[in-house]
């Protein structure tokens, strides 16, 4: 496969990560907490690099950007993921309160004072409401956001394909 093609598949997973968390939410009204907001920002990110990086189809120099990128998004969105975890992780005493809605923050605080109080989480943060094989939602996150990364670097970083010669395509 292309470079081309592996970074198209790249986003057409993230669009599918993406898809499924909204069919929880809208379907299986499961509400997104402001770490899952953020998670699905992450995600976002990595299927428009992906997007960027297929359109474009770069040399070396081009594909080493783009992984740089792919890396980027993927250990952001690994990191809040991992910071969701933990929040779920702590007895239920130690968890913050629940505090005012990301849409009312975003309405009332600057942008940096959101995106800090997100992620020191609060008690809707905490809640484990859809678990898949024992692994509540930021875990599959995770799992996606570090295998997306992965697949991003390799496929941008790996000796591009060498193209057929004229003669071996006359076989």
């Amino acid at each position: 496969m292309s470079t081309r093609q592996l970074n198209l598949l790249g986003a057409l997973a993230c669009a599918s990560m993406l898809a499924y968390a909204y069919y929880t939410q809208y379907v299986g009204l499961l509400d997104p907490c402001p770490l899952c907001i953020f998670q699905r920002i992450g995600i976002f990110a990595l299927g428009i690099v992906f997007t960027l990086a297929a359109l474009q189809n770069p040399q070396l120099t081009g594909r080493r950007v783009y992984a740089f990128f792919i890396f980027a998004a993927a250990a952001t969105t690994i990191g809040i993921a991992i910071k969701h975890l933990y929040i779920q992780s702590l007895p239920p005493g130690s968890v913050p309160v629940c505090g005012a809605s990301l849409k009312f923050m975003m309405k009332v605080l600057p942008l940096s004072e959101v995106v800090s109080k997100v992620l020191n989480g609060s008690g809707e943060c905490a809640k484990v409401t859809w678990r898949f094989l024992g692994l509540a939602m930021p875990g599959w996150v995770l799992i996606g956001a570090a295998g997306l990364g992965g697949f991003g670097l390799w496929a941008n970083l790996r000796p591009a394909p060498a193209a057929a010669s004229p003669a071996a395509a006359r076989g």
